[in-house]
Order: structure tokens, then sequence, then C-alpha cells
């Protein structure tokens, strides 16, 4: 197995660190445009797999902070793109005993509150990162999955004080988790006989 996973923000990296045994972690930076230049950078690299891990804001009213989602296909930038291996990540997650959102994810500029929220819902993502959709260029004909945990939700904005123990919870969450990235990337990486 060669799997890279790419995390936006230092505080992902740090916990993916802790919960990787084989993968390399590489922190990209958030956002479109510190996505792009990843992106250009990774898409010459040798791993087998790529993966992005991190934390999200759901649009989805049924998502509660600490949830994980799993992106089915990822919208925004230069437009949809389904992903062919993430149903393989699902299967690693119950595989721990976690059971994950399955959907498409939407990948944003800024961050996303209020009623933008409702209209991301309307297009049909449950989910919302500012990261994913231009990291996945990275992958090219590669195995890709996006692997995200709840952060706010449409009741419980990111920017208010209960934040703060959510995001600690979401964290340590993603580090619980990271196990099935390097169970998903054994799975879509083996040779057929």
């Amino acid at each position: 197995m060669s799997l890279a996973v790419l995390a936006p923000l230092s505080i992902e990296a740090l916990a993916l660190r802790r919960g990787l045994c084989e993968a390399r972690v590489i922190r990209t930076g958030a956002g479109p445009k510190r996505s792009q230049s990843a992106a250009r950078r990774l898409s010459r690299s040798a791993d087998r797999a790529l993966a992005v891990a991190g934390v999200c804001g759901g649009v989805d009213a049924k998502l509660e902070p600490c949830d994980v989602v799993v992106a089915s296909e990822l919208q925004g930038g230069a437009g949809a793109r389904k992903l062919a291996h993430a149903e393989a990540l699902v299967d690693a997650l119950r595989n721990l005993g976690v059971k994950a959102h399955f959907g498409p994810i939407r990948s944003e500029d800024h961050i996303v509150r209020g009623a933008e929220r409702e209209q991301l819902r309307a297009s049909g993502a449950i989910a919302v990162d500012m990261e994913s959709r231009w990291l996945a260029d990275a992958a090219g004909d590669r195995p890709f999955a996006v692997l995200r945990v709840v952060i706010d939700t449409p009741g419980r904005e990111l920017f208010r004080l209960a934040a703060i123990p959510d995001s600690l919870r979401a964290l340590a969450t993603l580090r619980r988790i990271a196990p099935a990235l390097e169970a998903w990337a054994h799975a879509v990486t083996q040779p057929i006989c």
C-alpha cells in the first residue's frame, strides 16, 4: 500500500498522524488556492491511492457534530466528480463499528453560514468543505476518497462558544477513524488475480 492522506489544516494532520500507521500525511493548506497548488504537486507523486481527510460543515439537518461523512461525489470547482472507490471506505468504517453518512460533498471558497447551507442542501449536498474538489485533481486515475467529520451544522454553527468542545471532539473522532483510510487503501490497491 502506498497511501497519501491530504489534510488541509495542521490540526487535522496532527490528528491523522496519531491515528495512522503506514500512510503518509501531507498538510495541504486551507482553501481552493492552496488546494490547487497542492494538487499540481501531488499529481506527480508515486502514491497508489490518495484520500482527503479532515473536518467539514454539515449541510443536511440530520447531521450532528462529530458525525462521519464519506463523499459519494464532489461538487463545486470545475464541476462534479463521482468517487468510484468511496463505498469501500464506507465498508472500512463499518468494519470499525462506525456509521458513515454517504453523499455529495460541496467544496466552496469560503465558510458557509446561515441560509447558504439550505441552498447547498437543495443542490443535493450533505456537507461542505473548502478543499476536496480541488484536491481531487491530484488523483488522476488513482483511487481517491474523501473522509470528513462534521464540525458544525445548520443549528450549531462554527462561530459560537460551543464550537470549541465540538471541534475537539471532531478531531478526536478523526483520529479514531483514521485506520479506516489504510484499510480502504489496502482494499482498493490490491492486484486483482
